[in-house]
């Protein structure tokens, strides 16, 4: 008796996705199987959504490939952290890419749609939808897309950030320890950026959302 061969077939790869999310949700709560891979929970939150007050940024419907490559520039110090660069050394490439995945199935904050055509009130709000173009500073809008929402793996979201982190990463591209952008785009942007423009520029994204907004 000859029995089909494609039930079984798809059977095994429900039992395969099934234990890859499962390896994936024990990495981001519990750690890698390398101790030095600590929990991603532990400052990200139990549901990727962050820690504002401490700085920790949100992952959570980030683009999997750009939280890929940001894992490999830690582990190989491409992008300096004192904190990610040992965690992610000690991920196998199969846990990152497996936390990768899982994470970028976890939904966004919802946000209003605002583009470079709104009116604009302040110096954040103009900067993200108009730029300083006599200094050469784009709006943030037109690589990230209307509200900081995100566009494909390379820009990720700005809303639903907190200002902490934002602010954080604007000035290591001002100082150049963060420097994995590609063509040094965003070192080129924050290096033309004052102080108080990065802290208006970081307030603005992060207040677009609740879950941005510093706690």
């Amino acid at each position: 008796m000859n029995v089909p061969l494609w039930p079984l077939a798809g059977l095994f790869l429900a039992i395969s996705v099934s234990a890859h999310a499962a390896d994936a949700a024990a990495v981001y709560s519990k750690g890698g199987t390398n101790p030095a891979a600590m929990a991603c929970a532990t400052c990200h939150g139990a549901e990727g959504e962050g820690m504002a007050a401490a700085g920790f940024p949100r992952l959570a419907g980030l683009s999997a490939n750009y939280m890929r490559k940001q894992l490999a520039d830690f582990a190989s110090g491409a992008r300096a952290n004192p904190i990610m660069q040992p965690i992610a050394a000690a991920l196998s490439h199969e846990e990152a890419d497996a936390v990768s995945t899982m994470l970028a199935d976890k939904p966004q904050p919802q946000v209003e749609r605002i583009d470079r055509t709104a009116l604009v009130d302040g110096p954040g709000e103009s900067l993200a939808l108009r730029g300083a173009w006599d200094r050469n500073i784009p709006e943030c809008v037109a690589c990230h897309g209307p509200s900081g929402t995100g566009v494909g793996d390379a820009f990720p979201p700005l809303a639903g950030q907190s200002a902490q982190y934002l602010s954080s990463q604007l000035t290591a591209w001002r100082q150049g320890t963060r420097k994995n952008d590609p063509n040094d785009l965003m070192g080129q942007i924050a290096r033309s950026l004052t102080e108080d423009e990065v802290t208006a520029v970081s307030t603005y994204f992060a207040g677009l959302t609740d879950k941005g907004a510093a706690k």
